[in-house]
């Protein structure tokens, strides 16, 4: 027999084949018997000790108990017991005659594959040993052959050199032979051929050979100019260039109107060849560049040709605005933008049809109006990079320089169609001092605006107010100056370069808006007193005004992209939460919501208080309303006609002064939503303190319906089509009030008989009842007077 750890061990495969039905009936067997084993385990393990005889014990107890009828099982508990037995023994058989076989197979092959690991071994001895003696007859051959191979490198550097020098050598023969049969083109043409040449060979470590080509592109680069700049300069002279007259007097330049197509062709041609003496020029000229502090953006010289146009009128800027001239005066820099603006526009005309469709000729891509516009912009950077430092403390003089400035940039961009992404005055106004200055001033100064039309005799009147189709906001002239303030501002900053910039400017308008809030709300508490007078209701358009403005400012493009900027800004400064991140990002908020929800609470605290104050008169007027005797009205049919109630007029009166007083000072917005505020507060007042409050007659029923009905709902009526149904408690109590007695009879059974149940809502909504709930159904029936004696 094995020992117990072989027997727990699964099975091996056996070697020899069985039948697919004996495997099938042998395994369902194992699993029953398998089942038994462990329902015993069970039983066994249930016992105290676990002992045979205490097992066997226990299974017999458990299958056949007290009943001595389960008896008649014992054979059958004998017979599968056996059967078990033979199964457990054939296993064990089984498995004790594979394992053996096993392990010889697997010694088996352990062996073979030591036997191949020593033959690997042994060749790879071998093969070791022979390398190593190859390597060493080998090695003489391959010092001899490193050292040849040396040499030849060398020899090949030595060629490429030479070659080098000598292709460098024929350009220049032929530059020189081109000059000598003046036929400068080609000679131009192989000087950008040498060019190319000495950019090619930038990162090459053969200094000599660098600086022999160097000297050599530019020894023709300047013959070769000098001669080009001089013929071009004259035949500019011809042209009488520069163009100081206006547009319209430029033609008397050509005397002889025959020769006008020989000039312009000798213009073609030498302005064709100053092009390609463009890479040359750009190894030896390096463009002015103002500091970095300036960020400018990248841009490539101006091309060599506009270069030698923009020459005189250079020098015309450096004579007249440099040095101690009277007309460099650094409290008129609208001089000297006005001239260059003079310029550009005196020129346009001749670089659009003359030098523009060279450029096209030729294929490149420079646009010559700009070209020469940009040439001038570093004249007017170079002048305010050297100017402001001189004024910035100058609140005036910085301010005018700062207005004169943008109105320069204004008429470029608009009318010469500058691109706001060359370099511009913009780029010189956002360095740190002068911009953080900038910003200073524009505060200081819009402060100042503020003060001045808080304190206007007409801050507060309206400029159209005689024009009422105009006049629908009904705003105030500080409001709209405070606005228009802001706009002028945005107008100012919007071509700023950088977001950045344009965020701090945006601030600032938030600031400002914030002042003008608080001074607002104290001009407002000191009309608390008299919250319908016509200052408070001005106040409250102009809050309303600020506030709409905004609102429409959120949608506009301008500020879609600085709230697209915000957003980054505060997601890399985790200035916001996640939720106020995602709401920037998906629209649902804007730049200016903070400001809004402000102005609108304001808004909401003064209607509420104008509200209160009008309500309070209306409760006053209607203290004798409240005492009428409607118990004890006459009933209308002994009436003749019916009429309002004499103590009702107080109360209509008042309603319909204050009504009025307040659609002529407020906007139309504001007013829809005051008296709707006040319509809900008089419904609720007039349900609870009038009605409620008093027991009705048939008479007093019916003069209620119609003081309201015929009377008070009316006053509302020009403001909405149906005002009865902004009284909705008023309304519905005077339909119950006045039912026909049978039908509040049924009414009230109905109510009774089903508590809140779907056939109670609809015989209320039967009857027009839809607002009120069951309960206050009830109690307004019980209020009525008019009810038959059934003797109860």
């Amino acid at each position: 027999m094995l020992p117990a750890g072989e027997i727990g061990e699964a099975p091996v495969t056996p070697c020899c084949s069985e039948n697919g039905d004996q495997k099938k009936n042998l395994k369902e067997k194992s699993d029953i018997n398998i089942a038994a084993l462990v329902e015993n385990e069970q039983v066994c393990e249930g016992t105290d000790n676990g002992d045979l005889p205490s097992c066997v014990s226990a299974f017999i107890e458990k299958e056949v108990g007290n009943d001595l009828k389960s008896l008649k099982k014992l054979d059958k508990l004998i017979e599968q017991m056996t059967e078990s037995k033979m199964q457990l023994e054939e296993q064990v058989l089984t498995v004790s005659s594979e394992i053996p076989k096993r392990i010889h197979s697997a010694l088996k092959n352990a062996e073979e594959s030591k036997q191949f690991l020593n033959q690997f071994l042994e060749q790879e001895t071998h093969l070791f040993s022979s390398i190593n003696s190859h390597l060493l007859t080998a090695q003489p051959w391959m010092e001899d052959l490193g050292a040849m191979i040396n040499q030849i490198e060398e020899i090949e550097r030595h060629l490429a050199y030479l070659k080098w020098i000598s292709q460098i050598e024929e350009l220049s023969d032929n530059i020189q032979q081109y000059l000598m049969t003046n036929n400068v083109p080609e000679a131009a043409s192989t000087l950008v051929s040498m060019a190319e040449l000495d950019i090619k060979l930038q990162e090459s470590s053969c200094t000599h050979l660098l600086g022999f080509v160097r000297a050599t592109v530019k020894f023709w680069h300047k013959i070769l100019k000098d001669k080009l700049t001089s013929d071009f300069e004259e035949i500019l002279a011809q042209l009488h260039w520069p163009f100081i007259a206006p547009p319209q007097s430029q033609t008397v330049g050509i005397s002889r109107p025959a020769s006008a197509p020989e000039i312009y062709s000798n213009l073609e041609t030498l302005f064709c060849q100053l092009l390609k003496l463009q890479t040359s020029d750009e190894l030896f000229t390096e463009p002015k560049q103002l500091p970095e502090k300036y960020s400018l953006p990248a841009s490539p010289s101006v091309i060599l040709p506009i270069q030698i146009m923009l020459t005189p009128l250079q020098k015309r800027f450096r004579y007249h605005f440099r040095g101690n001239r009277q007309t460099n005066v650094i409290s008129k820099p609208e001089w000297y933008l006005a001239q260059v603006l003079l310029w550009i526009g005196n020129h346009t005309q001749f670089l659009d049809e003359k030098i523009q469709p060279i450029l096209d000729k030729v294929g490149s891509s420079v646009n010559a109006r700009l070209e020469f516009s940009r040439g001038l912009m570093m004249l007017i950077l170079e002048k305010l990079a050297a100017d402001i430092p001189c004024l910035l403390y100058d609140d005036s003089l910085f301010c005018h320089l700062v207005d004169e400035v943008l109105l320069f940039e204004r008429e470029l961009h608009s009318v010469h169609g500058y691109p706001s992404t060359f370099a511009n005055c913009m780029h010189i106004l956002s360095e740190e001092t002068c911009f953080q200055r900038w910003l200073t001033v524009e505060r200081k100064f819009a402060l100042q605006k503020m003060d001045s039309m808080l304190s206007s005799e007409a801050a507060w009147i309206s400029q159209y107010k005689d024009i009422t189709d105009v006049d629908e906001m009904k705003v105030p002239d500080c409001a709209e100056t405070f606005m228009t303030l802001l706009l002028v501002i945005t107008d100012r900053y919007k071509n700023l370069p950088t977001a950045s910039r344009k965020l701090q400017f945006l601030e600032l308008q938030k600031d400002l808006v914030d002042d003008f809030r608080i001074r607002l709300t104290q001009v407002m508490k000191e009309e608390t007193r008299a919250s319908l007078g016509f200052r408070y209701c001005a106040i409250l358009n102009a809050v309303n005004y600020i506030s709409a403005v905004l609102a429409d400012w959120a949608d506009n493009v301008f500020f879609l992209q600085l709230q697209q900027a915000a957003l980054e800004v505060f997601a890399e400064n985790n200035t916001l939460s996640k939720l106020q991140l995602g709401q920037l990002a998906s629209m649902e908020s804007s730049v200016f919501d903070d400001m809004i929800n402000l102005l609108e609470r304001l808004k909401h605290d003064m209607l509420t208080r104008q509200v209160d104050h009008v309500f309070r008169e209306v409760k006053d007027a209607a203290k004798l309303y409240k005492k009428e005797r409607w118990l004890s009205l006459p009933s209308q049919s002994e009436q003749a006609v019916m009429s309002l109630s004499s103590s009702a007029c107080p109360l209509l009166l008042t309603l319909r002064d204050r009504l009025l007083q307040l659609e002529q000072q407020l906007c139309f917005s504001l007013f829809k939503v005051f008296w709707q505020m006040l319509v809900e507060k008089l419904d609720i007042y007039i349900y609870q303190e009038i009605i409620l409050a008093n027991h009705f007659n048939e008479g007093g029923a019916a003069q209620l319906h119609f003081d309201m009905t015929r009377n008070l709902f009316p006053l509302f009526s020009h403001y909405c089509k149906r005002p009865e149904n902004y009284f909705k408690h008023v309304k519905e109590a005077c339909i119950l009030l006045n039912l026909n007695v049978g039908s509040a009879l049924l009414l009230r059974d109905v109510l009774q008989s089903t508590s809140g149940q779907p056939p109670a809502t609809a015989a209320l909504n039967e009857v027009g009842i839809y607002k009120l709930a069951q309960q206050d159904v009830e109690i307004l029936l019980n209020l009525r007077t008019n009810w038959p004696n059934t003797g109860k």
